[in-house]
């Protein structure tokens, strides 16, 4: 498993590795029901503090990407096969629709928009 983690990013270090974690599950390389790192193992080996690695997985587990099993570890959740719920849609809309807005006003229109979407699909998906 492979993350790299910027410590002078302005992305939170909890967040880079959240979201480079959701990624390694979108692209496979992590499958449903495969068992993450301990905290302490993973703080180790990224050089990072044990709490950041804990805020991570909790992140995690609030968008029911992983479940924690005390005295056990976390756990990639299964993907539903009836598609995110309400909520996770909306959760979705919730962060993309700043970052749509953002687009357009640097003079990004529908179709630019629709092909980097499109792009970062494949990069995820096809590695």
């Amino acid at each position: 498993m492979f993350i790299q983690i910027e410590p002078t990013s302005e992305i939170p270090i909890y967040t880079q590795l959240a979201n480079q974690l959701i990624e390694l599950i979108a692209s496979g390389t992590i499958k449903p029901s495969e068992a993450l790192p301990s905290v302490r193992s993973l703080a180790a080996d990224l050089g990072v503090n044990m709490h950041t690695v804990n805020k991570a997985y909790h992140e995690l587990e609030k968008k029911n990407i992983i479940e924690i099993i005390p005295k056990s570890g976390a756990v990639i959740n299964s993907i539903s096969p009836k598609g995110p719920s309400d909520m996770q849609l909306d959760l979705i809309k919730l962060h993309l629709k700043p970052l749509i807005a953002e687009s357009i006003v640097y003079g990004m229109d529908k179709e630019q928009i629709l092909s980097i979407t499109s792009s970062i699909i494949s990069e995820i998906t096809e590695g």
